[in-house]
Formats: structure tokens, C-alpha cells, sequence
């Protein structure tokens, strides 16, 4: 019967699904060329609402919480782990006050609806991973863009997803690279919950009445500290966050 139901509900959902994305995709167009950047920005904002809360069609429930004061007046690097590709819109709209601006793949900077076109035009670091050059200087030129304008950067280091929930080792490079290029930035860490369960082998089917969780964690502070002391700090605050009972 639990079978039946996920399929269901997440029919149910991914009508809704393709439709935010279209409908923002136009909007965004709009916004983008009428309006300007920050209008564009709030579009933004909206469809990843949009398409966090539309997963209580599937009877699934979020939960994001700040556990820590976040600085207003410098840039944020936030860590986080990775799950699924749905541990990116409670994010961009939980934390749009201090527009979070992502390291991606370059893969996904074509061919989705809404996702394509804000990673273009927000100033995403859109990387290469056959490329490590070219990755180099796209994330850089993130870093450069997040101390210059105040803004945050949100990274991956694992790589890529994890949908077992089981952590990969996390990858020094790129918060290296950020830092160095916005040395005034803090780093937060992030814990994701249960969005692998959710969206466990693609789109379809998604596991109904899936629990997903988001915590912000404390701080660190990199200043006197290397980058790689910073990435291990990182990763084992997330991991001690993940080892608690929801």
C-alpha cells in the first residue's frame, strides 16, 4: 500500500513540480531583463519556496532551524552535506537573506527549467569537475564576488550526492580556494537530513512522508586556522549533528 501511495503522491507532485519550474522560469526571464537583479533574486526566492513547502503533497514534512546568530556584515561560506538534489531550495529560501550563491556543476547550468537559468544568472561557480582548472577560476571568482558584495557561498565538499546518508570525506579544495579569494568570510556548517530517503533513485518514485531536516550550525571562525582544519572541523560538526536522533 506504501508503494501504491509513493507513487501517487509523487505524480502528484512532480505535475506541480514541472509546473513551478516553468511558470518561474518565465517569471525569472521577466524579472531578469525588466527589473533587474534583484528582482530576479526574489523570483528566485519564491520558486524555491514553491517547491519546498509543494512537498507536503507527497504528506512529507521540513524542518530548518538556525542554531546559531548568522553575521550580517561579513560574507558566509556555508558546508554542508549532500544528499539529493533537493537539499538546495530550503536553503536559497530559509537563508535569502543572505543569498546564497552556489558551487555546481556545470552540467546543470542547462536543460532544467528555473534551476538552469538562476544558475546562470545569480553567479554561481559553475565547475567543470574533468576541468580543474577551470574550476579553479570559477570558484575564485565566487569567492570574489561573496567578499566583495557581502554575500554567501554554499559548497558541497563531499562532491557529489550521498543518498545512503553516509558521509563521503570532505574535499579541502574549493573552501580553500573561497576563502583565500573572501578572506573575511565565515564558515558555517550545515546538516542535511533525509532529502536521500526522500529522493532515493531519481525523480520518480519519492518516499512519501519522509522527514528532512536542516540545521545551521555554529560558526568557525578560520582565522589562524588552516583550510583543511577548517573542512575537518566542519565535517565532524555535521556529523555529530547527524548521529542525534531527529
Amino acid at each position: 500500500m506504501k508503494k501504491i501511495l509513493d507513487y501517487i503522491l509523487s505524480s502528484i507532485y512532480l505535475l506541480y513540480f514541472g509546473l513551478v519550474l516553468c511558470v518561474f522560469h518565465v517569471a525569472q526571464v521577466v524579472a531578469f531583463h525588466l527589473f533587474g537583479r534583484p528582482a530576479h533574486k526574489k523570483t528566485v526566492d519564491w520558486m524555491n519556496a514553491s517547491i519546498a513547502f509543494g512537498w507536503y503533497l507527497t504528506g512529507s514534512r521540513i524542518s530548518f532551524r538556525l542554531l546559531t546568530d548568522l553575521p550580517a556584515d561579513r560574507p558566509i561560506i556555508f558546508v554542508a552535506n549532500h544528499q539529493s538534489m533537493f537539499d538546495i531550495s530550503p536553503i536559497i529560501w530559509f537563508l535569502r537573506r543572505h543569498t546564497p550563491t552556489f558551487v555546481s556543476k556545470i552540467e546543470l547550468a542547462y536543460g532544467l527549467p528555473g534551476i538552469s537559468y538562476n544558475l546562470r544568472k545569480s553567479g554561481a561557480a559553475l565547475i567543470d569537475r574533468k576541468d580543474a582548472k577551470q574550476a579553479i577560476v570559477e570558484i575564485a571568482r565566487l569567492g570574489k564576488l561573496i567578499q566583495q558584495q557581502n554575500l554567501s557561498a554554499v559548497i558541497f565538499p563531499e562532491g557529489t550526492r550521498s543518498a545512503s546518508g553516509q558521509m563521503r570525506p570532505f574535499v579541502t579544495g574549493g573552501v580553500a580556494m573561497l576563502l583565500k579569494r573572501a578572506p573575511s568570510a565565515l564558515v558555517v556548517p550545515i546538516a542535511l537530513r533525509g532529502t536521500g530517503h526522500f529522493n532515493p533513485k531519481g525523480l520518480f518514485p519519492l518516499t512519501s512522508f519522509s522527514r528532512m531536516s536542516w540545521r545551521v550550525l555554529p560558526g568557525i571562525e578560520p582565522t589562524g586556522r588552516t583550510p583543511d582544519e577548517v573542512v575537518r572541523l566542519a565535517q565532524e560538526a555535521i556529523s555529530a549533528e547527524l548521529s542525534h536522533n531527529v
